[in-house]
């Protein structure tokens, strides 16, 4: 077991503790009366803004080129990061990005286009989305690709909107407004669903964590237009009944969207165009280990079957010879139209890109079959003093675990997740997926090594064992050792504070 290093009630004059120093809000450092720098105010100068030019100072603070360094510097010291540690982070799939994706990414060529320039003078550009595309059509086995949606949800909207548009070649939109969503299912899929006019319909998932034939075949009817299911599910675990599943939708007439969000299970073991799927996302984000979180870049291209691939949307790549061209409008006659300004993530796609090339279809294949590894060994190793709520089987990505095995101590789900900070970890995802009580939903990826994993399960094995013994206060008063102790993170989440005053 390791020992849990005692808290030193040694308090600093100036608030830093060793390297991690303390940094008090940017305004709190500069005054908003001064300037880091000396411009001189222009001579006769006419402005020309009209009723829109600033009639009161800007308000921001003056620092010094040092002070606004150390200040981003330490401000990134504060955050946790797949650079600094392990991530369990479930369903996110936090793992490391290669830095050949970066430095390829910041080639001039590609670092320095712009979307307006003529498409002729972007040639390579246009040869490396192409290339992108082929190898995407042929991890999933599907007809064809729309590379314009910028992030996951963004592609379920562009699927639901190609099954619309579809429908509606079929005379039948107007008639088929449900679509089935299992209870496990990321929030998103609903809430896409829902802002294009359909009606969810909740699928309950079995005692098993999967979706069964029998369910689906109950909730369909001439009503339902599709059937959004994750594959492997939010549980960590692969739908095993998904191709019945796709033969009944296809039977009753709707169809087959796949929420790819976990495509990095899989990708190079299976191809969901085999499985009956008719659209699905892929988060190059998570996928192809772009940095993922801080905000972006997210990327979501979506394949289509061939019973989808005509509606899909506009822009899309058209190859004339030796040249290449982005079909803007009119080329596609049956296409639902445009999603979105410009042609998607273009820094994400050559990230992509250079993660697949430098892997190659095998290297791939590895990668998936290392992180249901990496998984199904936490899984084993934590069996005998974590609990799961779908029984000791095999997972795929990610193992699921309840917090049946916290009953009695006093320890919360919450409280184990802040007492993982204080150990150096940034918490798995709690309470998630909801089918689950006390969820933990563990994700480790296939970055790490054995030694890393190793260490995780011994961190956790203590942190239970303390639990076990009745050391509440190690979980209730965590964490001890972050920058700020425990938040009221409901408040903040429901009444934050977006501006600095001085009051």
């Amino acid at each position: 077991m390791l020992d849990h290093p005692k808290e030193s009630a040694f308090e600093t004059f100036s608030g830093n503790r060793g390297l991690d120093q303390e940094e008090p809000p940017i305004f709190e450092i500069g005054r908003t009366d001064t300037s880091g720098v000396d411009i001189e105010e222009p001579a006769h100068l006419e402005p020309r803004l009209g009723a829109l030019e600033r009639k009161e100072p800007i308000g921001l603070p003056g620092l010094s080129e040092p002070e606004a360094m150390r200040h981003y510097v330490r401000l990134s010291r504060k955050n946790y990061s797949i650079d600094a540690g392990l991530y369990p982070l479930g369903s996110c799939t936090m793992k490391h990005n290669p830095r050949l994706n970066e430095k390829v990414a910041r080639l001039a060529g590609f670092a320095d286009l712009h979307p307006l320039q003529p498409q002729s003078t972007a040639q390579g550009a246009l040869a490396l989305m192409e290339e992108l595309s082929r190898w995407l059509l042929t991890l999933t086995g599907m007809s064809a690709v729309a590379l314009s949606p910028k992030a996951g949800a963004h592609g379920e909207l562009c699927g639901l909107m190609a099954i619309e548009a579809a429908l509606e070649a079929r005379g039948e939109a107007a008639t088929r407004k449900v679509v089935l969503i299992p209870q496990s299912a990321h929030g998103t899929n609903p809430a896409s669903a829902a802002l294009l006019g359909f009606q969810p319909r909740v699928i309950e998932a079995g005692a098993d964590g999967v979706v069964s034939e029998e369910a689906v075949a109950r909730a369909l009817g001439p009503d339902v237009a599709a059937i959004m299911l994750t594959n492997p599910n939010t549980c960590g675990l692969f739908e095993r009944n998904i191709v019945a599943i796709a033969r009944r939708v296809h039977e009753a007439g709707g169809y087959f969207y796949c929420d790819g969000a976990n495509f990095n299970a899989i990708a190079g073991v299976a191809r969901p165009g085999d499985l009956g799927v008719d659209a699905m996302h892929l988060n190059l984000h998570k996928t192809f280990s772009t940095p993922h979180g801080g905000g972006g870049p997210g990327s979501g291209p979506v394949v289509f079957s061939e019973r989808l691939a005509p509606f899909a949307p506009v822009p899309f790549l058209l190859r004339e010879g030796e040249a290449l061209r982005l079909v803007e409008h009119g080329d596609g006659a049956q296409s639902f139209g445009r999603l979105t300004a410009f042609h998607g993530q273009f820094g994400t796609f050559v990230r992509a890109l250079a993660y697949i090339l430098s892997h190659g279809a095998d290297g791939l294949a590895q990668a998936s079959r290392d992180a249901v590894l990496s998984a199904n060994y936490l899984r084993a190793a934590l069996r005998d003093v974590m609990t799961q709520p779908f029984g000791d089987r095999l997972c795929m990505h990610e193992v699921l675990f309840d917090d049946s095995f916290l009953e009695g101590t006093g320890v919360a789900t919450l409280d184990f997740a802040k007492a993982m900070i204080d150990e150096g970890y940034h918490p798995m995802t709690i309470y998630f997926p909801l089918v689950v009580h006390g969820a933990m939903l563990i994700e480790p990826t296939e970055s790490e090594s054995k030694r890393s994993l190793d260490l995780f399960v011994a961190t956790l094995r203590d942190l239970i064992a303390s639990a076990k013994r009745g050391e509440t206060r190690r979980f209730t008063e965590a964490p001890r050792y972050a920058p700020r102790r425990r938040l009221d993170e409901a408040a903040a989440a429901r009444k934050p504070v977006l501006r600095w005053s001085a009051g």
